[in-house]
């Protein structure tokens, strides 16, 4: 019987015109006993001798081929995740952080999933050329009585309340510490390490190479574990939009393409913004995104290889 409970076999092309056509693009092959075939992706990509079947949270079947494949981890950075931001480790983020660390990751390379980590990393020139509509997201600097003053994305004045001015690092008046946000590129103050308890300069606001741009423990070491693997190691990209994919070309897309990997599963923070702006692009273009992808321990206890 077939997975969607039905007793005849029937199977489908999808995409890439004729099933004899040898100028494919990309392509996907449906069975109703064994659900969607992602592996081929063009007549002329060399097959893996592994394949990977998943049932997903539909749960229809899909087999992919892992060296085709990568785990896209987007935003998991000390500004987005950190106590030291006022943020609470019983958020969803955090949730996201914990099964990633302790079952996607470990699961992506057992099966020899690529993982990438995306995150925000600007330069000078990004910031200046930055459009007004992604600075307003992240709030922006406003003048009143002649002094600068940080506002929100709807304008409202924002002030560190106490209790966080206290977290960050703040031992008496007039000290450096976290400030409210005012924008892209503007100075964050000192804060408390929660790691070490001692204060460190937060840096600019998701600049690369700043405090407050890096991965948030225990992700940067399981990074720095990643990158040095021999074989297909972790990649840090980075991104200066909410999307890794927009205008006529990034490096998150120039990478993937190097690498001839098509099939991309998602995990990281703010799945309303950061990964769901992704899925108007794939969805239009040649990769295969699994918008509502397994629980990704399932790769460790329930993986079918072919």
């Amino acid at each position: 019987m077939s997975p969607n409970g039905e007793n005849n076999h029937y199977q489908a092309v999808i995409g890439g015109g004729d099933s004899c056509s040898k100028n494919k693009t990309s392509f996907w092959l449906y069975s109703s006993e064994t659900g969607f075939d992602l592996t081929h992706t063009g007549a002329l990509s060399p097959l893996s001798s592994q394949r990977l079947t998943l049932r997903t949270t539909t749960a229809s079947l899909i087999t992919v081929d892992p060296a085709k494949s990568a785990l896209i981890i987007i935003d998991m950075q000390n500004f987005f995740l950190s106590p030291a931001f006022g943020r609470s480790t019983d958020s969803r983020g955090h949730t996201a952080l914990a099964e990633l660390a302790q079952h996607a990751i470990p699961a992506a390379r057992l099966a020899g999933i690529r993982v990438v980590w995306l995150n925000w990393g600007l330069t000078e020139a990004e910031v200046e050329e930055m459009p007004p509509a992604v600075t307003r997201a992240f709030g922006f600097c406003a003048i009143e009585d002649e002094k600068e003053i940080p506002v929100d994305k709807h304008g409202n004045r924002l002030v560190v309340p106490s209790e966080i001015a206290k977290k960050c690092g703040q031992q008496d008046e007039g000290a450096k510490v976290h400030k409210a946000p005012m924008g892209l590129g503007s100075d964050c103050g000192m804060v408390t390490n929660p790691a070490t308890g001692q204060p460190i300069d937060a840096g600019r606001l998701l600049m690369r190479d700043a405090w407050n741009s890096a991965l948030y423990p225990p992700l940067d070491a399981i990074y720095e574990e990643g990158r040095r693997r021999a074989v297909r190691p972790d990649k840090w990209v980075h991104k200066n939009r909410m999307s890794g994919m927009w205008g006529a070309r990034t490096a998150c897309e120039d990478f993937l393409e190097r690498e001839d990997i098509r099939t991309l599963f998602f995990g990281g923070v703010n799945t309303d913004q950061c990964e769901f702006v992704f899925v108007p692009i794939i969805c239009v273009s040649f990769w295969q995104n699994i918008s509502r992808p397994p629980r990704l321990e399932a790769m460790q206890r329930k993986a079918v290889w072919q």
